[in-house]
């Protein structure tokens, strides 16, 4: 991983908390919608925000992938932060289909949710991954600014540090 070149964009939902505050809500919709957003802020970086991306989610179902595909459509007509269309297409990919792209967010989910639910743990996974992720001063920050930009956290923790 270490050597690959990718931009990261991710975001981990703390289900027990938000069962806790709103049962109602949706951990899989908030971490899609958080992600397009993010990924749409990378894209206008690059200055290909009005071109078509393709996101590829892992099927989970019929009914699910049904409503996952609906949230998706909502935040691509506008119920977003910016208000507007998104020029997204989605595409599910079943389990079995051997996606070079799912088994690499497979492989980074760990890390980065070890790293939120034990900080203090050696994470060398996590060390390498920092300089993955789409971060507030663009290439010339790896590593630096990617909390609250390319790593989302929903809730978004009561802070035990500043960030």
């Amino acid at each position: 991983m270490e050597f690959s070149n990718f931009i990261l964009i991710s975001t981990t939902i703390d289900k027990r908390e938000i069962k806790r505050l709103n049962p109602e809500e949706n951990a899989y919709h908030i971490a899609l919608g958080m992600c397009m957003e993010s990924l749409y802020e990378l894209l206008f970086e690059k200055q290909q925000h009005e071109k078509k991306t393709h996101i590829v989610v892992e099927c989970r179902g019929n009914k699910e992938d049904k409503e996952l595909e609906l949230e998706f459509r909502r935040v691509c007509d506008g119920n977003n932060k910016f208000k507007r269309k998104l020029p997204f297409e989605i595409i599910f990919s079943d389990k079995k289909v051997m996606s070079s792209g799912l088994q690499l967010a497979d492989l980074v989910a760990r890390p980065i949710g070890l790293n939120l639910l034990k900080p203090e743990q050696p994470n060398r996974a996590f060390n390498i991954l920092k300089k993955k992720f789409f971060c507030s001063g663009g290439r010339n920050c790896l590593g630096e600014g990617y909390e609250d930009f390319g790593m989302k956290i929903y809730p978004y923790p009561k802070s035990e540090k500043p960030r």
